[in-house]
């Protein structure tokens, strides 16, 4: 039985966590050396940094902030937003993450998948997708839409496709966050979570609604991912990494329990 991971994700701005509903109306959620520490702690088997504004604000991923966060952890860290280049992705390393996360930049260039792959392991790339359906058409699983620069702009592509072709140029694996979904706490997308599993053959991240530990059983079961990611229910005290997994466990999930 493939044992699922729990991921706790730090939204940062301007320095600081914030976590909004779909993209916007943004909050504090306090400091993230801070955060990742607890997180981690707590049971969580790997942290992941996103730095939502550096890309639309066409400026370099808050280096000191992730030197900062990294100091504080022992599980695996992976850091996104801002990297563009090859030289982009070594900083970060160098700061002290185990992986990047790419989203606007591989689309913009594919090939930086591959050359980061080359340069540190495909174990190392973490292509992030962020995902809207379209409510119009015939079929809005397979044809739900790939959005960048934080969720601001469609890119012209289908997110099925998007993730086979990342597959393809070398990402190690995909994080697929739900933006109909995005800190609704109402459950994952499982339907499109499926579809990228199963067009893929690299480890999938579901993000974006979670809410329960119902909802991350069914994201594992009918969404077949290999781990899942949240944020709001881990910073504001709904449920810890620990509990959750005890409480996934007691459910028949293969999780990695905490000593």
């Amino acid at each position: 039985m493939i044992t699922r991971r729990i991921i706790a994700c730090l939204d940062v701005h301007a320095g600081r966590v914030v976590k909004g509903v779909q993209f916007v109306d943004l909050v504090d959620a306090g400091d993230p050396a801070q955060l990742a520490a607890r997180h981690a702690r707590e049971g969580a088997d790997e942290i992941v940094l996103l730095d939502i504004t550096a890309t639309h604000e066409g400026r370099q991923t808050l280096l000191d902030t992730v030197s900062r966060t990294a100091r504080e952890l022992f599980v695996p860290f992976t850091v996104g937003g801002g990297i563009r280049t090859v030289q982009d992705a070594e900083q970060v390393f160098e700061a002290g993450a185990d992986k990047v996360s790419i989203n606007s930049a591989a689309l913009a260039n594919p090939e930086l998948i591959t050359a980061i792959g080359r340069s540190f392991g495909s174990q190392a790339v973490v292509v992030a997708i962020d995902a809207r359906r379209d409510p119009e058409a015939a079929d809005p699983v397979r044809e739900a839409q790939v959005y960048v620069q934080g969720g601001r702009k469609a890119a012209g592509r289908k997110v099925v496709e998007w993730a086979r072709e990342a597959e393809a140029r070398g990402a190690g694996e995909i994080l697929l966050t739900s933006m109909d979904s995005d800190g609704t706490r109402a459950g994952f997308d499982c339907e499109l979570t499926a579809a990228v599993s199963e067009a893929v053959r690299i480890p999938v991240i579901a993000s974006g609604g979670a809410g329960t530990v119902g909802h991350f059983a069914d994201v594992f079961t009918h969404g077949k991912a290999d781990a899942a990611l949240a944020a709001s229910i881990f910073h504001f005290g709904v449920k810890s990494a620990r509990s959750l997994k005890e409480e996934l466990a007691q459910a028949g999930i293969s999780m990695r329990l905490p000593c």
